[in-house]
Order: C-alpha cells, then structure tokens, then sequence
C-alpha cells in the first residue's frame, strides 16, 4: 500500500495518508508548543495493509455525493440512473453510500516536505464508475501541515460536457479523548448547528426538525452523554466560516474544525467500534440529488461544463485558553 507522509518541520507535527484508500489520511500528530503530542485521529496502526473497511476510520472522502442515495436511484436532465450494487459500495438497505472515490486509489501529482496533493477523475480513476453519474468529474485535494494544523484545500471541477451535479464531504473519526490521561467524560463536542433533517431509514423526508436536547450539539454535550447518527444544518457562521470542536476538558487540549463558505450540514456520528466522534461536513445533505428533483433546497451543487469550486477544511490543535 502507498503511504505518504509529511511532516511540519518547527512544531514536529506529522500526517499519513493513504494514497490507495481513497486519499485517506488516516493518522495526524499534532505537536503542540509544550512538545506534547495530540493523536488526532482514530485508525488502527496497520489501517494501510488494508485489512479494514476504508470508511471506518481517518479522513474518508465523499464525492461526487456524501452520505446515501436513495435505491442508488436518480434523475438528472430527463435520464434516469441506477447505481449498481456490484460496481458501487451500498449499504444494508440498497443505498448507494459515500460516493465513488473513498475507496479508490488516487494519483499523487506533487509532494513536499509538509505537503501533499492528489487528484481523483472519474472517467480514469473509476471508468466503471463513470457511467452511472451525469459528467466527468475530477477532485484534487491537497494536505498541509502548518504548526499543529492540518489542511485540506480542494477543487472541484467537471471535465465532462454535460452538467455535473455533484455534493463533496469528508468523514473524519476524531479520536476521543485527547489526552493520554484522560477518559471520553472528559470531552465535550461542539457544532453549530440548529436544525437536523428528519431522516426515515437514513434518508431525508425533506423536512427540518429540531434538534433532539440530548443530541444538541450547539450546548456542548459530553461525549459518554452523546449517541448520534444525524443529519444537522442551519449552522451558525462567522464570516461563512464554521467551526465545530472537541475539548477535552482535563488535557486542556481543544481539537477544531473550520470549514469555508460552501459547507452547509454537519454529520455527527458516534461509531460502536471505537472511541471516536465524527463530525462531517457536507456541502450539501444525504440524497440531495433526489430532493432536487422534489423541488427541495439540499444543497445540492451544479458546475457546468469547464467550472470549478473551491473550498477547504482546516483542523487545528491546541491548547485550551480559559
């Protein structure tokens, strides 16, 4: 398996990534300015043999759609598309899930000492995967260690002659807690979030409901509290810019997200096979492409023809300041 490294050369900060596992980076050492190391992430040791399911740990990526479409069913311009079970990964229920690069390997078009960029086309990376979405895509991600941060700054762009509907996010398992002596009590999560999408078997009906008082992210509940699998939105920004959190309140060490304009619902999911909490950002919600078509605002994006967008994510470690 082909592992990247990099390294932050002043704080020591390091990240793998895993170039055959969908540009997975599975491993981020945050060093802070005491020389105390931060394991951000949760991944086993040896998650690059690739022995494990490549959505269940580090930083999976989900594009040209997060999250589940209904059925693996769509339509887009007038054609009707169905995504097939042996060509795609669905879940339990037939839904196609976490979309078609997660699982792939990419291409590594450049590498520093604390950088590194990939890139992932649809009609090259995954030609059996190609026929089932409107127009060819493509993703470059690259990563980047500055002290104790860790970013992701991506382009989007459709290389097809059609439009491409597309939706982008990622699925980081942050490990929990923070500190060595520390227990997952100790950690309160944060996102600034107001609503959640009603789900029916994990897709969306196409209403907002209120966020239930014991999954209310936006109150900073404790981890051992929090058991969640939802779909949240209406988030609270600065500027576009949002922020979820991970405090651990005995370590005095606060892990945050900030996502760019453009990032719309947060995932908050609490896994049974590790101590993690994932908080996803989406730029548009599960099954956006089928509430398009229902005239329903998901947040589903359209480039056209020679387009491309931008955006980025930036996890930062550090110590809490009372």
């Amino acid at each position: 398996m082909h592992v990247v490294e990099i390294h932050e050369q002043l704080s020591g900060s390091t990240a793998k990534i895993s170039l055959d596992q969908g540009f997975n980076c599975f491993e981020f050492k945050a060093v802070l300015p005491t020389k105390e190391v931060v394991s951000v992430l949760e991944a086993p040791a040896d998650f690059a043999s690739g022995n494990y399911h490549p959505a269940h740990y580090g930083i999976p990526i989900l594009f040209p759609f997060p999250n589940r479409i209904q059925g693996g069913r769509y339509l887009w311009n007038g054609t009707e598309y169905a995504i097939p079970s042996q060509t795609a990964v669905t879940d339990d229920l037939g839904n196609a899930i976490h979309g078609f690069c997660f699982d792939r390997p990419w291409r590594m078009t450049q590498q520093s000492w604390d950088t590194v960029t990939a890139e992932f086309q649809l009609s090259r990376d995954a030609a059996d995967r190609a026929p089932y979405w409107p127009s060819d895509a493509k993703i470059v991600i690259q990563y980047a260690l500055r002290n104790s941060s860790l970013r992701a700054d991506v382009t989007i762009s459709n290389c097809g002659s059609q439009s491409l509907p597309w939706g982008f996010g990622t699925h980081p398992y942050f490990h929990v807690p923070a500190g060595p002596q520390s227990s997952p009590g100790d950690c309160t999560i944060y996102a600034p979030v107001r609503q959640r999408w009603e789900l029916e078997k994990f897709v969306p009906t196409g209403r907002l409901i209120p966020t239930q008082p014991e999954a209310s992210l936006i109150e900073s509940p404790y981890f051992d509290t929090l058991k969640v699998d939802d779909v949240f939105t209406d988030l609270e920004t600065q500027k576009g810019i949002s922020v979820c959190r991970i405090i651990d309140e005995k370590a005095g060490v606060q892990i945050e997200q900030y996502c760019s304009a453009g990032f719309r619902e947060v995932v908050a999911f609490t896994p049974p096979w590790s101590s993690s909490v994932c908080l996803e950002p989406y730029t548009c919600v599960t099954d956006a492409i089928n509430l398009y078509a229902r005239g329903i605002d998901g947040g589903l994006k359209v480039l056209e023809p020679g387009q491309s967008w931008q955006g980025w994510i930036e996890i930062e470690v550090s110590h809490v300041v009372c």
